[in-house]
């Protein structure tokens, strides 16, 4: 499950690389049309602010996996395992619940969505809110997979701590980005 989990994030890294250089040459492109030659392409602003979407849910399934959100180890660094191991069940129960909310919650809007066409591209709004769906279904499938790793004794002390300090992040390979720890 862990080779599977690790594939999809890298995946969802080019991904992320191809949008991003998508909406670089869109709104680079049209920045030239409208000031060069007083013409512009309509869909690249739309299509730019639909991959931001996407590229900003794909980044968080990845900082998921890799713990790298936001939050504070103050407390918890200086618990017992016993107190760890309660704080990151806690934790992870509360985070998929949430991803549930979110889930539920992009689930009914791309649904409601699904026969509204944007106003350019002529495409359904539901491709707007469909990341969000993604992202709770891959983000849960992440938190239950930690989960189950602890239950089964397969989680580590240095796991038990979800926040990672940017100092304490493990080097990376200045060819792929991937963590060194990641292979």
């Amino acid at each position: 499950m862990d080779r599977f989990i690790d594939a999809l994030c890298r995946l969802f890294g080019l991904m992320m690389v191809v949008a991003l250089a998508l909406m670089v040459l869109m709104v680079f492109g049209n920045v030239v049309l409208r000031y060069g030659f007083n013409s512009a392409i309509p869909v690249s602003e739309e299509l730019s602010r639909w991959l931001f979407v996407w590229l900003t849910f794909l980044g968080a399934i990845v900082a998921v996996r890799r713990r790298l959100h936001l939050g504070s180890d103050l407390l918890i660094a200086r618990l017992s395992r016993a107190g760890k191991r309660l704080c990151f069940v806690v934790a992870h129960v509360m985070m998929i619940y949430m991803c549930w909310l979110m889930g539920r919650g992009a689930w009914q809007q791309t649904l409601i969505n699904r026969d509204t066409t944007s106003a350019v591209m002529q495409a359904s709004v539901a491709w707007f809110f469909a990341p969000g769906v993604l992202f709770a279904l891959v983000a849960g499938l992440i938190l239950l997979h930690d989960l189950w790793r602890l239950f089964t004794g397969r989680l580590g002390d240095s796991e038990l701590v979800s926040v990672t300090e940017s100092e304490d992040l493990p080097p990376t390979d200045r060819h792929t980005g991937m963590f060194v720890s990641d292979r």
